[in-house]
């Protein structure tokens, strides 16, 4: 699978929780199969593993691995659980930005930024309010570039002005919400 292999190296750069011996799996494979099986409806470390077993041979084949089992439901959980979210975050953001590119190298010209609250986020019983998310979405390419949660006792204009700082947005046309056209930003 070429068309992968941009983005197995980019799983590659993520630190391993797992200690150096004993390590049957490598990670830049269970991420990547991970996010297959959860794509595919898995929704449990269970599930993801039975979408491993399903089709070990498959991608045994495709990515000339030579897995010749699944790993267990617990060794998964333990090696996603491990991974530092802003390592998992980098590699990411680094993934769309390369999805981004045009075939000529230029960029996508539009970023709208939006923020959203999850649904089911918020606890009546401990009082504490939805969880607030914002995005950073290239319009032209229809791809998220990167999110940010947003602080329970803020707003999105700090969260954009954050989000600003972190992103290349030279030379680009930047979308936002009324509430970010204020005098003092």
């Amino acid at each position: 699978m070429k068309s992968l292999q941009p983005f197995l190296a980019l799983l590659a750069t993520i630190p391993d929780p797992r200690r150096a011996e004993g390590k049957l799996y490598q990670l830049p494979h269970v991420l990547l199969f991970s996010i297959f099986a959860i794509v595919s409806g898995a929704n449990s470390y269970r599930g993801i593993q039975t979408y491993f077993k399903a089709h070990r041979q498959a991608l045994n084949k495709a990515f000339k691995i030579k897995w010749k089992r699944a790993p267990a439901h617990t060794a998964i959980r333990y090696i996603l659980q491990g991974l530092d979210a802003t390592d998992v975050e980098k590699a990411f953001r680094e993934h769309s930005a390369n999805l981004n590119r045009a075939p000529d190298g230029a960029e996508v010209c539009v970023i709208a930024f939006d923020g959203k609250t999850l649904k089911g986020s918020f606890d009546n019983f401990n009082d504490a309010k939805a969880k607030q998310v914002l995005s950073a979405f290239a319009v032209d390419a229809a791809l998220v570039l990167a999110h940010i949660e947003i602080d329970e006792k803020s707003n999105e204009i700090p969260a954009v002005q954050k989000l600003l700082a972190e992103l290349d947005v030279a030379g680009r046309i930047v979308t936002c919400d009324a509430m970010h056209a204020q005098k003092n930003l």
